[in-house]
C-alpha cells in the first residue's frame, strides 16, 4: 500500500510541476491553483509513505522519478530538447536511485522498535 502512496505522491508532484510551467509565473489562476493543490497533495502523500519507508529511500525515489518524468514531459508536451549530456544525467539519476535502494540495509530490530514506538 505504501508503494501506491509513493506513486500517487510522485504523480501529484509531476502534475503540480507541469502546471507550474502552465501557470506562467502564477499569472494564470487555474494552473496556479492546481500547482498549489498538487504540491500539497504530494507532500501529504509523501509524509504518509515515510511511516513505512526510510526517508532517504522514499525521497530518492520521489525526487528522481519526478525529475525523470518532468524531463520527459518537457520533451513531449513543451517541445523541449534534451542534449546528450542531459540524457546521460537522466540515466545516472535513475541508476543512482536504483543503487540507493539496492544498498539500503534492512531495518534493525532496534530501529524497528523505535519506529513502532513513534507510531504508537
Amino acid at each position: 500500500m505504501h508503494w501506491l502512496l509513493l506513486i500517487a505522491a510522485i504523480v501529484a508532484e509531476v502534475i503540480a510541476t507541469s502546471l507550474l510551467k502552465a501557470s506562467a509565473g502564477f499569472t494564470k489562476p487555474w494552473p496556479s491553483v492546481g500547482t498549489v493543490i498538487g504540491y500539497i497533495a504530494s507532500f501529504y502523500l509523501l509524509s504518509l509513505v515515510l511511516k513505512y519507508v526510510p526517508l532517504g529511500t522514499a525521497y530518492a525515489i520521489w525526487a528522481a522519478a519526478g525529475t525523470v518524468a518532468i524531463a520527459l514531459i518537457g520533451v513531449v508536451v513543451y517541445s523541449e530538447r534534451l542534449t546528450s549530456i542531459q540524457i546521460i544525467g537522466i540515466l545516472l539519476t535513475a541508476g543512482g536511485v536504483a543503487l540507493i535502494n539496492l544498498g539500503a540495509a534492512p531495518p534493525t530490530a532496534e530501529v524497528s522498535s523505535v519506529e513502532s514506538q513513534l507510531h504508537s
